[in-house]
């Protein structure tokens, strides 16, 4: 089997598995469907209600993605300027572990009173829970730079613009693209759980709704299709980190 093949084959093997072993036992233990439907029925729930699915998805992507790049976006000009100044990262770092600490969902309908309960609140709830990753990774890449290098820089009278373009950022991508990759499962939870709190449409408010009538097989389905939009951000993701920091994996394979 081919390496590249075995990424696809081996993750299709296993949900084959999982889902068979979980219709037998939802048989087998007679299991109410209201409780926990068989992937037989949610998948036929996948089939006759993709449209409106897709577009529910569709409206929870479009605020994951929004705060997704919001939030990396300040996030590395803030990892920037603690990077630079020990004295600015002091003073704001602990608000920014403070945030991290605060769960979502507490935040959320403060959000939602702030923003509306249209796509700004859920915007604010995804980039809220992506912020913490790419400041901690962004000051850490940045100060990461090899000792030697730096003063070989320095030795040919480099400015600092130029060490930070050449030097220090081509150090921090890794850890910048770790932070992102994580930031894209994250940026999904939190416009689900904006959704939760005050929306009209989207995976969130289709879950909310869904138990409220106990139509299990919908929520279920649901959930699919949010884990189904995070796999698909995050290999994108993966495969925008292959093809910008392309040396890396030369590196790691040699």
């Amino acid at each position: 089997m081919k390496k590249g093949s075995g990424t696809i084959v081996i993750p299709i093997l296993f949900s084959v598995v999982i889902f068979t072993v979980w219709e037998l036992l939802v048989f087998l233990l007679e299991i109410p469907e209201y409780l926990l439907p068989p992937p037989s029925t949610i998948f036929n729930e996948l089939g006759t209600n993709f449209s409106i699915l897709l577009g529910h998805m569709a409206m929870t992507m479009l605020a994951a993605v929004s705060g997704y790049l919001l939030a990396n976006g300040i996030g590395f000009c803030a990892g920037v300027i603690f990077a630079h100044s020990k004295t600015i990262e002091k003073g704001i770092y602990p608000y920014a572990i403070a945030l991290k600490t605060t769960p979502v969902i507490a935040m959320a309908p403060l959000l939602v009173l702030w923003f509306g309960t249209d796509l700004e609140s859920k915007i604010a709830t995804a980039a809220l829970i992506c912020f913490f990753p790419i400041i901690v990774n962004s000051v850490k890449g940045l100060t990461s730079v090899d000792r030697d290098s730096l003063d070989l820089f320095k030795s040919y009278s480099a400015s600092k613009w130029q060490i930070f373009i050449k030097l220090r950022l081509r150090t921090s991508l890794p850890y910048v693209f770790s932070a992102l990759k994580i930031s894209t499962g994250l940026s999904v939870v939190g416009a689900v759980v904006g959704e939760f709190v005050g929306a009209n449409v989207g995976i969130g408010y289709l879950i909310l709704v869904s138990s409220y009538h106990l139509e299990t097989s919908t929520m279920f389905a649901a959930i699919m299709m949010s884990a189904l939009g995070g796999v698909t951000f995050f290999t994108i993701v993966s495969l925008i980190e292959k093809k910008v920091i392309f040396w890396q994996r030369a590196l790691e394979t040699g």
